[in-house]
């Protein structure tokens, strides 16, 4: 918390987490098996996407801005995917930075998995940029959960630390000379503030950079994906913490339906014949 509040991030290994490598690995084969439903072709680790890639006219926010050909492309609403992804949303030490982070409001926005492989990436300005406004306290947060290991050869994490501090939008060139990699072994956490100036260096090496970001937004703003209303609720039940997932889904909220309790009329019965009508019908007691 305090490397949070000082940086903009932390970065937390496997050990402190308590994910292991078994998991990681089940997340990153079940991820492997949705991008060859998807793609059409079988993907792994170590040598990507077993055929050429054709994005055709597509091109992303943020290569958009740099002009970089795309390396990379996003797999949505994972926790729909399997229980694995599910249990990793509501990992207690992830939970607890995000509530630190957001005051205790936090929720989820989106759930998604990154993909990269060698290539332009976000070119020279690193796709630098914010996932809020600079309005100088976090309304947005982030789990970055490395499945794969980060380095900056292999297309790792870029940002400027305190960068949260500073009220506005990256400003470039000299964000890029200030940024640095966050480079860390494969499964660990990197949490971070929603102002932080963050991007990714291009991989350079061959295999694939795969990346679960859990992307969680404070409690008044509207979410990325619409989870109250569309997340199916009987997914909630089946993970290990459903309670904390039916908080950071925000299940149950007072505007969405009637769930806050309404007072019941008091009737004052007047005279003998109220209460003799009022008695019809009831047991003596």
């Amino acid at each position: 918390m305090l490397e949070i509040g000082l940086n903009g991030f932390t970065i937390v290994p496997p050990e402190v987490t308590g994910v292991t490598m078994q998991q990681i690995d089940q997340l990153t084969g079940l991820l492997m098996d949705k991008c060859e439903e998807l793609v059409g072709c079988k993907f792994s680790v170590e040598d990507g996407p077993e055929a050429e890639l054709d994005y055709g006219d597509y091109r992303g926010t943020l290569e958009q801005l740099s002009g970089a050909e795309p390396s990379q492309f996003q797999l949505m609403q994972l926790c729909t995917f399997d229980r694995a992804f599910r249990d990793l949303a509501v990992n207690p030490i992830a939970s607890a930075l995000m509530r630190h982070i957001l005051g205790g409001m936090a929720r989820f926005s989106s759930l998604n998995c990154f993909v990269k492989w060698a290539g332009e990436g976000y070119g020279e300005s690193l796709g630098l940029h914010c996932d809020q406004l600079p309005l100088g306290r976090a309304l947005a947060a982030n789990c970055n959960w490395a499945l794969t290991d980060y380095t900056r050869e292999n297309g790792a994490f870029a940002c400027v630390p305190g960068s949260h501090l500073r009220s506005s939008n990256p400003v470039l060139p000299q964000g890029i000379e200030e940024s640095i990699p966050l480079e860390c072994a494969k499964g660990s956490l990197i949490a971070f503030h929603g102002q932080l100036w963050h991007g990714a260096y291009p991989r350079s090496t061959p295999g694939l950079r795969v990346t679960i970001s859990n992307y969680f937004r404070h409690a008044m703003l509207q979410p990325q994906d619409d989870i109250p209303n569309h997340f199916p609720r009987e997914l909630a039940d089946d993970c290990n913490d459903p309670s904390v997932f039916k908080e950071f889904a925000g299940f149950g909220a007072p505007y969405q339906s009637q769930a806050l309790p309404v007072p019941r009329a008091v009737v004052w019965l007047t005279d003998l014949r109220q209460f003799e009508s009022a008695m019809i019908g009831r047991s003596p007691q």
